[in-house]
């Protein structure tokens, strides 16, 4: 009876799918998506903003705060702008908040891999959506605010649905393909980097013959893209004088100069800063090294099942499938490539080849599944025993990564995922000391002492607070902001003194360097001294 009423329930289960259209696999991935996004949501404001984070949120918090913007290449594309403006009027500004856009879109990812359920088996497009939603270097840093997991998420989906469009015809997929890189290009200038996604996909059109006899409106694909970019690039003037895209909407006679601006301008302010720049005079072999590494501990599984889905599919019956080939060399060249275009050594990059080599790592996945269910029905115990044992080695890898490296310990030294940017996990009680402060009556709330944090000059540039050498500084800057409190700055003992001497009440912290921290014991007898590391390591 109970064989009955469970072929009665798959019966009625399957039905239900096949009245909305759906699949078995659809349903997996649609339940590894809500894992995927229930992963990044847990705990997203614990980890201290990054040095990059909190310098990336100020400026968007001074947007809202003046209405003024335009692209700047060392803060990258201005998406974060004018996304999280409209989340920080709905959500407040937070370390949750500002992460919340990259865990969603991180967390929505996986559901591009049912795009490629005309080239891939069922079992390879569920392995492909685990990948997506669970590898370790994806995950961690789905939950940082930074333009790289936007950029890989946004073009891996414009290369899933350049393939959908191949294998449906459909415009839609084509347009919607267009719009995602357009949104990738707005986050960061290594969008461009991506051409392999451009040519795989124009592989499969000749392949496939994407163009022949069909219309797809190239020009209003184009112009649609164009206004995506336009609309993000364009300069916004709330106060300023100069040109701004509201402005524009009010007097046309400005849209000319907009459009140069959010077109050719930016092209040539990145063109002048990442490429004729700098920013890449370095040695490839630390950065490479450093690359592989975070490879190592963040997709060493997925990179050696790549390798086995890509060999494997490569001399297959019957030949090999083109976007699995398309993707580990779309992945292998992303980590030759990106050492070398980096400007500083990087963990997040690695997120540009993980996303593409997850794609042969999913046909690796079904392989070795196959091969156990083979040699299950065979009797075949070695080749059994082998397939769990790399299946049992891939999920362990991956879960330990996880638990390890994105929740237990996200800010330790020992986590090759973190980029040296990142405070120590144990500065947190700082954080809150400063909500307390400004919360307070009375000021200053908090003095910063000595020369490593205090600037004498004038301040070059509205950042505040303007006596700080501010990059120094992060991220307490964003916090101080965060907490409205009241700060003055203190240079040498003198100055310190005398702010002391003036204040109304005593200050809530002092903020200094470790090798002067005994001047403010000796002018503060009775505070409590504490240390905390501002980067990982070393400050």
């Amino acid at each position: 009876m109970a064989t009955v009423d469970a072929g009665w329930l798959r019966a009625r289960a399957t039905a239900l799918l096949e009245r909305f259209g759906l699949a078995p696999v659809h349903v997996v991935v649609l339940d590894i998506t809500i894992l995927a996004v229930v992963a990044r949501l847990y705990d997203l404001g614990a980890r201290v903003a990054h040095w990059d984070e909190a310098r990336v949120v100020y400026w968007t918090t001074r947007y809202i705060e003046t209405g003024n913007v335009e692209y700047r290449p060392i803060i990258h594309g201005p998406f974060h702008h004018h996304v999280n403006r409209v989340v920080f009027d709905v959500l407040g500004t937070s370390d949750f908040s500002m992460r919340l856009v990259v865990a969603v879109v991180g967390g929505l990812l996986p559901l591009a891999a049912l795009l490629f359920r005309e080239r891939l088996s069922d079992l390879a497009v569920a392995a492909l959506a685990g990948f997506l939603a669970f590898n370790p270097a994806l995950l961690y840093y789905s939950r940082f605010m930074r333009g790289d997991p936007l950029v890989a998420a946004f073009c891996f989906v414009a290369f899933a649905m350049f393939v959908a469009t191949v294998d449906t015809g459909r415009r839609r997929w084509f347009l919607g393909g267009v719009a995602a890189f357009a949104l990738a290009l707005t986050v960061k200038e290594n969008a461009v980097l991506y051409p392999v996604c451009w040519l795989g996909a124009a592989a499969l059109a000749v392949d496939h013959s994407l163009l022949h006899d069909r219309e797809y409106d190239g020009e209003w694909l184009v112009l649609a893209g164009l206004a995506i970019l336009v609309f993000f690039y364009a300069p916004r003037a709330g106060t300023a004088d100069g040109p701004g895209l509201w402005k524009a909407i009010e007097d046309p006679g400005l849209a000319p100069e907009i459009l140069w601006l959010s077109t050719g301008g930016a092209w040539a302010d990145l063109w002048g800063s990442w490429i004729r720049g700098s920013h890449q005079d370095h040695s490839y072999i630390p950065f490479m090294g450093d690359f592989l590494q975070t490879m190592g501990h963040g997709a060493l599984a997925l990179s050696l099942l790549a390798i086995l889905g890509f060999v494997a599919d490569r001399y297959r019956r019957g030949g090999p499938t083109t976007v699995v080939q398309v993707g580990f060399y779309w992945g292998f060249f992303s980590v030759l490539g990106y050492p070398l275009v980096t400007d500083i050594k990087a963990p997040w990059a690695t997120v540009n080849a993980v996303v593409a080599l997850a794609i042969p790592a999913a046909v690796g996945f079904a392989r070795l599944v196959r091969w156990g269910s083979e040699a299950v029905a065979a009797a075949d115990h070695t080749t059994l025993a082998f397939a769990v044992f790399a299946l049992v080695v891939v999920v362990g890898q991956v879960g330990a990564a996880n638990v390890g490296a994105v929740y237990a310990n996200p800010q330790a030294d020992g986590n090759h995922l973190v980029q040296y940017a990142q405070p120590a996990g144990d500065i947190r009680p700082v954080m809150d000391v400063f909500d307390e402060a400004g919360a307070a009556p009375g000021g200053p709330d908090v003095v910063f002492y000595g020369e490593y944090f205090v600037d004498g000059g004038p301040p070059t540039v509205p950042r505040k607070p303007g006596c700080l050498r501010w990059f120094n500084a992060l991220p307490l800057p964003w916090y101080v902001a965060e907490s409205g409190v009241e700060v003055e700055c203190a240079a040498n003992e003198t100055a310190l003194d005398t702010t002391l001497a003036t204040a109304d009440s005593p200050p809530a912290v002092v903020v200094a360097h470790e090798s002067v921290a005994t001047n403010v014991s000796d002018a503060l007898p009775g505070y409590e001294p504490h240390t905390y590391l501002l980067r990982v390591r070393d400050t």
